[in-house]
């Protein structure tokens, strides 16, 4: 036996003895009398007790961005759902900084036990490749959990450009190489790289314009500083139902249930585009598969709950199915896909 585990009977014993046998306070009892004591009662010693059952402590949810957005909201929305279920609190904790990476390296730094989770977007798949010191290993360290939400971005163009189309807008970069200028929202971000994908997969060159935030660059966008953009939905949609901007596809995998009447970039005619802004859950590596697919189990139910469509919708997101392997896999695959874009575009985080 060894000497904590000594220690630990030891403690048992003495609490066993004091709780059953009378002796006079000022005895001191050993541990071979106590054990003796026990021996003599004909009593034995229970085995020290299992943890209890996963969870049975408040669970906290780093979400490395600043509260809003897409990923932030399906945190909140799915980790209120997860305390109810679970019968324990969830706790969100916004850890904004350097594009998702602070955040996300307080979890792959935690203890693999499940009462640390990472709710993240895009960014982890696109960070390793864009930069160039990370203070944690991507695949290694950080284990997929499930896929969340699926949130397209939406190609728009100011009004003044000439093209209604996705055809009539390859026409015209091609026409007017470097002529075309696109807004994004920072530099290495998944809307400046939607940008990049379109640009290697058509074979066309328009200039990047980086922004500070999706806000401003809408803004240029609108007031015809810019002509392009590759937008998250909910910040162009109003913009093009009010005709201040035109959108020509979303790009998705598959038509957008809240603009079902966009075609997808890859229906337009660009053969292999699709990027997805999504959101996902992420434990630290080492985490034990039976946590791993009680927390997947639980929020896919959730995720299918109709309420939670209707709210991603107005998010411009859909709810995702994607869990343990299959999501694992969707994030290699999209791991490979970004740093191919990168080493392509040259792109670097701001």
């Amino acid at each position: 036996m060894g000497a904590s585990a000594a220690r630990l009977l030891k403690r048992i014993v003495q609490r066993f003895v004091f709780a059953h046998i009378h002796f006079m306070p000022a005895v001191e009892i050993t541990f071979r009398a106590a054990l003796g004591a026990l021996l003599i009662t004909g009593a034995c010693v229970a085995p020290v007790a299992a943890q209890p059952g996963y969870p049975s402590k408040p669970i906290r949810v780093v979400v490395p961005f600043a509260p809003g957005g897409i990923a932030d909201i399906a945190a909140r929305s799915v980790s209120q759902r997860l305390s109810e279920n679970l019968v324990v609190s969830v706790i969100i904790d916004n850890r904004a900084g350097a594009a998702g990476i602070t955040g996300s390296d307080i979890v792959a730094k935690a203890p693999p036990d499940g009462y640390t989770i990472l709710i993240t977007s895009i960014s982890h798949t696109i960070n390793l490749s864009v930069n160039k010191n990370m203070p944690y290993d991507t695949r290694r360290d950080l284990t997929p959990v499930i896929l969340i939400a699926d949130a397209p971005n939406m190609l728009v163009v100011h009004p003044q450009l000439p093209a209604r189309s996705v055809a009539e807008l390859i026409t015209l970069a091609r026409a007017r190489p470097g002529e075309i200028s696109y807004a994004s929202s920072g530099s290495g971000t998944s809307v400046h790289l939607s940008a990049e994908l379109f640009k290697a997969l058509t074979k066309t060159n328009m200039v990047h314009i980086p922004y500070k935030g999706g806000g401003p660059a809408v803004t240029d966008l609108v007031g015809g500083h810019v002509q392009v953009m590759f937008a998250t939905l909910p910040s162009v949609i109003n913009q093009v139902k009010a005709g201040r901007l035109h959108g020509l596809a979303t790009t998705g995998h598959g038509r957008f249930a809240g603009a079902p009447e966009f075609p997808t970039i890859a229906e337009a005619g660009v053969s292999g585009y699709e990027v997805s802004g999504w959101t996902g859950m992420f434990v630290p590596a080492g985490t034990a598969r039976e946590i791993t697919k009680r927390l997947a189990n639980e929020t896919s139910k959730i995720l299918a709950e109709p309420k939670m469509h209707t709210l991603f919708l107005a998010q411009g997101a859909e709810p995702g199915t994607r869990m343990l392997d299959d999501f694992t896999a969707f994030v290699d695959a999209e791991i490979v896909k970004w740093k191919r874009v990168v080493e392509f575009s040259g792109a670097r985080a701001d």
